[in-house]
């Protein structure tokens, strides 16, 4: 398959593109912020399948042009897309009454604006039988228990969980799949960012295998669900 995944360069994605890396089966283009960690990402691949095919290229989903992405895809993967895993995002710890407007402009550009644009430029190279993952959270989960700060996070999240239902009916003609895993805690840098010293039951390799295993054969099963990924009961 020909893979696409955004936020590669750490936490879950980054655990992510090395399974996906490991059979050799798949081409992967890994997009993310950081040039340097995308180029750690890229010497472990090597180190795991000397083999694997993996492009990693720096380039910022809410800010940076489409144009060049488009056609670095489209070469590279002889304009087919079978999978595009929107994992990137970011997350800002704040009670509601210190949050300003220009955070919750940044949630919903980073969690939710980013995979839109990104989405519109890669449906067109989509096949009939692809996938398409929306990596959404708990936090957006309706009637699952709440951290407390996330409150612009998790709307963000919810934004995306909805994205994913439309989606999959507008998508439904063109025989493209789409779901939302709304994935519990996992420990990762973002993680521990905004809660230090918070330990998580689940490690971030653990859920970058089930990420990966979950965009090559979940829409066998499912399509616009948003599937709850977390050891806690919503």
């Amino acid at each position: 398959m020909n893979i696409v995944i955004t936020g590669a360069s750490s936490g879950v994605g980054f655990e992510a593109v090395l399974e996906l890396i490991l059979s050799g089966k798949h081409k992967v283009i890994a997009l993310a912020r950081s040039e340097d960690k995308l180029g750690r990402l890229l010497e472990i691949a090597l180190g795991l399948n000397p083999e694997c095919i993996l492009y990693p290229v720096a380039f910022d989903i809410v800010h940076d042009d489409y144009d060049s992405l488009q056609q670095f895809i489209a070469s590279h993967f002889d304009n087919q897309v079978d999978v595009l895993i929107n994992n990137a995002g970011v997350l800002i710890n704040k009670p509601f009454m210190e949050l300003l407007e220009s955070d919750f402009v940044e949630m919903l550009q980073s969690n939710y604006m980013g995979h839109v644009r990104i989405i519109q430029a890669l449906v067109p190279l989509m096949p009939a039988g692809s996938h398409i993952v929306n990596i959404g959270s708990m936090g957006g989960y309706p009637g699952s228990d709440k951290f407390l700060g996330l409150s612009a996070y998790s709307a963000s999240k919810s934004a995306l969980h909805t994205l994913t239902e439309c989606l999959a009916q507008e998508l439904a003609t063109q025989n493209i799949k789409v779901n939302c895993l709304a994935l519990g805690s996992a420990q990762t840098e973002m993680l521990e960012k905004a809660f230090p010293g918070y330990q998580s039951p689940v490690m971030a390799f653990e859920m970058g295998k089930y990420i990966a295993d979950f965009a090559i054969t979940g829409h066998k099963f499912f399509n616009g669900k948003i599937l709850p990924v977390a050891l806690s009961t919503p």
